[in-house]
């Protein structure tokens, strides 16, 4: 091996030790709503960086994230379709387990952890593609058409799941909020 062979080889190491480290934590979140399953998330995530590790840095370093989102995607609907398995992750408590922590202020941290619970509990009754394309939005930062990209829906396809889902979702957060607030009136 030569002088240039070895930096090469440190400098690939060094790219897909730094994609491990940045965008670990929210592919094994991801995989883990499509397949329901901490183990298998986690497997379909090692595959991704497997095969990152096999691709030509500067055709994928353009749009790295995307990329491993398609690849972790893909891999995720392969194993339910190998096994023939149905989303068992509409559980929001399963799901909030594995969402990182955000510094709340200590006063307001139980108020702002039940509305995420129940938000998640919300959205756990849209349909899939509405969630996963809302997932990618707001959890993970992605544009429409990067969701495009990783999901195989067209662009316009994607912003109308967003609309759709976000309606239905503040329709829902605000009916369930009147109850509440309602049943606290009568209470």
């Amino acid at each position: 091996m030569t002088r240039g062979d070895a930096s090469a080889t440190t400098d690939r190491n060094a790219w897909v030790r730094a994609a491990v480290e940045r965008f670990e934590g929210p592919l094994v979140r991801f995989a883990f709503r499509i397949v329901g399953e901490m183990e298998s998330a986690r497997d379909i995530v090692q595959e991704t960086f497997l095969k990152l590790c096999g691709q030509d840095r500067e055709r994928v370093e353009p749009h790295l994230a995307e990329w491993l989102f398609t690849v972790c995607r893909n891999r995720a609907l392969d194993l339910l379709r190998k096994e023939k398995r149905v989303n068992r992750s509409s559980e929001p408590e399963t799901y909030l387990s594995i969402v990182p922590a955000a510094d709340p202020d200590p006063s307001d941290g139980q108020e702002q952890r039940d509305e995420l619970e129940r938000v998640l509990r919300v959205m756990a009754l849209l349909p899939e593609t509405q969630q996963e394309v809302i997932r990618l939005r707001f959890q993970e930062g992605f544009s429409y058409q990067e969701i495009s990209r990783i999901t195989g829906l067209s662009v316009s396809n994607v912003g109308y799941l967003l609309h759709v889902g976000l309606k239905s979702l503040r329709g829902r957060l605000g009916a369930s909020h009147g109850e509440a607030a309602s049943s606290s009136q009568h209470a």
